[in-house]
């Protein structure tokens, strides 16, 4: 299958972003589109969101990005012959020709974002073409290498955003008008969003989309990891390869802006009493009047001041702010912009995980949820203690990433996230 364009095209200044025959499921052999859906890997909660997905319906895709099995060996096994055997039974089909895919997410309250996949040329950060702004831990590259690796696909889309010049022209006119054509899909997933996809094949909207993105960078919004691993598959194949582009979503945000949320911690193994008992005079604790939704607007207002966050777990919520000159002048680095030593994710990293608390950023011991509730809920369940955060301005990570910084890993959730299963790409052995 023939998965993006011409190996020979040089690497360009810009965006790269190459037209592929995207596998899609059949309609008519599952049971919905919504059912065979699923959030990226990372996004969903084990074990629950797990469970929910894999019975929604046996062909949803949750079973291609998470299989489950006693060993990572196994599991990855296990993923490859599924996804051979959906091919084999016609559950997932290619295009006919090969395209970019116009996909749009709505709500009925107003929220409208759309935006482009297809296959981008993959490019080192030292390019900056493609800017990170988290770090990433090598074990879960290896994990994603290793799933991706087996199968041969790219099981779902990263999330890219560029800076267009806010007008409908050039990538944004195709979108918009393709936008308005019957789609290739339809379908709302139980979280309320809409989805639409449509494929771009004719000549002259490729090019004109293609001269358009060939002018600009991106930031990555979400799949730090996922880039990476595309990295890593990329230099395990002489080029030229179809392992030298990856599949993305990309959104231009000056015409369709993101929503950026935090990711919470869930501190496995530390009590609440414990978490507040061994901060001392380092930071201020408050305890706040709930419900969840006035306890984080109570945030909110303390993070517009400085460093804050909000701890729950034992059926209260405890906002610990105002931390010491002192601890923050002994634990953040100090060769870094001031940017990034304020962030609310660098002082909880190096002055409470790593100093106070001495937790190693491990799974064993920290969970990172998108889910404010959840957070608090699993934290209540378990004796463990939720560190809730506030989102960083989007501004400050584009101004981070530009300067090559990047931010402690899960400082940020951008969204809506795509949903993953309704466009993959295979790669050629």
């Amino acid at each position: 299958m023939n998965t993006a364009g011409p190996a020979d095209v040089p690497a360009r200044m810009g965006l790269d972003l190459t037209p592929f025959r995207g596998l899609r499921y059949d309609p008519d052999r599952v049971g919905s589109l919504s059912a065979v859906t699923s959030p990226p890997y990372d996004v969903v909660v084990r074990p629950d969101g797990l469970h929910h997905l894999e019975s929604s319906d046996p062909h949803n895709i949750v079973r291609l990005i998470l299989p489950q099995a006693t060993t990572p060996a196994a599991r990855n096994k296990k993923a490859a012959n599924t996804l051979q055997r959906w091919l084999a039974e016609g559950v997932l089909t290619a295009d006919s020709e090969p395209g970019l895919y116009v996909y749009e997410q709505r709500t009925d309250d107003g929220m409208l974002q759309r935006g482009l996949i297809g296959a981008l040329r993959l490019s080192e950060p030292s390019q900056g073409v493609v800017l990170p702004h988290e770090d990433v831990m090598p074990h879960i590259v290896a994990d994603r290498a290793d799933l991706m690796r087996a199968t041969s696909a790219n099981l779902e889309p990263l999330l890219l955003t560029y800076r267009g010049n806010g007008s409908a022209a050039d990538a944004t006119a195709v979108i918009e008008r393709t936008a308005q054509d019957p789609p290739l899909l339809a379908t709302t997933t139980e979280d309320g969003f809409n989805h639409r996809l449509w494929s771009v094949t004719d000549p002259e909207d490729l090019t004109a989309i293609q001269k358009d993105l060939a002018r600009h960078q991106a930031l990555i919004a979400d799949g730090h990891h996922r880039w990476a691993t595309y990295l890593r598959l990329r230099a395990e194949h002489p080029s030229p390869s179809p392992w030298d582009f990856g599949l993305v979503l990309l959104v231009d945000t000056a015409r369709y802006p993101l929503r950026v949320r935090a990711i919470h911690r869930l501190l496995h193994h530390l009590p609440v009493t414990e978490a507040l008992a061994t901060l001392g005079d380092s930071f201020r604790i408050r305890t706040v009047q709930g419900p969840l939704s006035e306890a984080m607007e109570t945030l909110s207002v303390a993070a517009a001041e400085g460093n804050a966050f909000l701890l729950a777990g034992d059926g209260a919520f405890h906002l610990v702010d105002r931390p010491s000159p002192d601890l923050l002048a002994r634990t953040i680095p100090a060769d870094r912009p001031a940017a990034w030593r304020t962030l609310d994710a660098t002082v909880l990293h190096a002055a409470l995980l790593d100093h106070i608390w001495r937790i190693p950023d491990v799974p064993e011991h920290i969970a990172y949820i998108h889910d404010t509730a959840a957070t608090v809920a699993k934290a209540e369940r378990d004796g463990a203690t939720a560190v809730l955060m506030h989102p960083v301005r989007e501004e400050v990570v584009r101004e981070l990433a530009s300067r090559g910084v990047t931010m402690p890993r899960k400082s940020t959730s951008f969204g809506p996230k795509p949903a993953s299963g309704l466009v993959l790409r295979t790669v050629e052995r």
